[in-house]
């Protein structure tokens, strides 16, 4: 299977590399970490790239495979996005908070699929014409409710194979219960986040709209052509004297304006 190319100016341009305050991180994504700037952390975009490469050809190989995929994003911004992402993938997703024991205690959770699905059934089927008018008012909202929590799961007979986790920080439950049940995790870790707790950690903004759109559409796309050099990644390596390289890993950082990116700014690079 053909490789897709991650560009790091399209992470960069999507604010991917921009984690959160320095006095909010965790110390465990250090090593993912470029620098500060104005007190904000910097992630490593090639490192980014790395992962983003490998989490993609991961997903696009199990799909091939038939295993089964949930999508993990609980944020209300990407809802929508990443529920169409999955169901043009033909997979599973977890929208809403994540339900304590949907892997540990999945038979459990299986009923409640199932349930949602023979009263979908009997509705279609009849509409619930043999129920009183108050027996359909809570018939209704009990399909309702059972939609909101395991409605994504629609059709899952067993724990998936995979799990993405789209905002890590938010969602260490369902980390802890994949790992306890054998599901291989891929977790978005924003500088806050214990890359630890997944399988392979992804390190970049977990609030970036543009950022995770970008990640839809690397997950959506067809399989394109791999060059010997992939296009758009770029480092700022510049020689010296001495032949050495700065070894910087992001383009150089500009302040946002009014108008777009406007003027470069220094980057601290320690990180401790």
């Amino acid at each position: 299977m053909k490789k897709l190319e991650v560009s790091i100016e399209k992470l960069f341009e999507a604010n991917a590399h921009l984690g959160h305050q320095a006095s909010r991180w965790n110390p465990k994504m250090a090593k993912f970490v470029y620098g500060t700037e104005n007190g904000i952390h910097l992630f490593d975009l090639a490192k980014t790239v790395t992962a983003l490469e490998e989490a993609v050809a991961m997903i696009k190989k199990q799909i091939s495979e038939g295993k089964k995929i949930v999508f993990v994003s609980t944020k209300k911004q990407f809802e929508g996005q990443v529920v169409a992402m999955a169901k043009g993938l033909g997979q599973y997703f977890v929208q809403e908070r994540w339900l304590g024991g949907t892997l540990t205690n999945f038979n459990q959770i299986k009923r409640s699929i199932d349930k949602l699905a023979e009263m979908k059934k009997t509705k279609a089927d009849s509409g619930y014409m043999h129920f009183t008018k108050k027996e359909r008012v809570l018939l209704d909202r009990e399909m309702t409710r059972l939609e909101r929590v395991v409605g994504g799961l629609t059709g899952l007979s067993a724990v998936p194979d995979t799990m993405f986790i789209f905002n890590l920080k938010d969602n260490k439950g369902a980390a802890m219960e994949a790992k306890r049940s054998g599901v291989y995790t891929i977790g978005i870790c924003d500088s806050n986040a214990d890359p630890d707790s997944v399988d392979l950690a992804i390190p970049m903004s977990d609030d970036s709209a543009d950022a995770i759109q970008y990640i839809l559409s690397l997950l959506t796309a067809s399989e394109q052509p791999s060059s010997p050099t992939r296009s758009g990644i770029h480092t700022n390596d510049e020689a010296t004297p001495s032949g050495k390289t700065t070894g910087s890993r992001v383009p150089p950082i500009r302040r946002a304006g009014k108008h777009g990116m406007t003027t470069k700014k220094t980057v601290k690079k320690t990180v401790k």
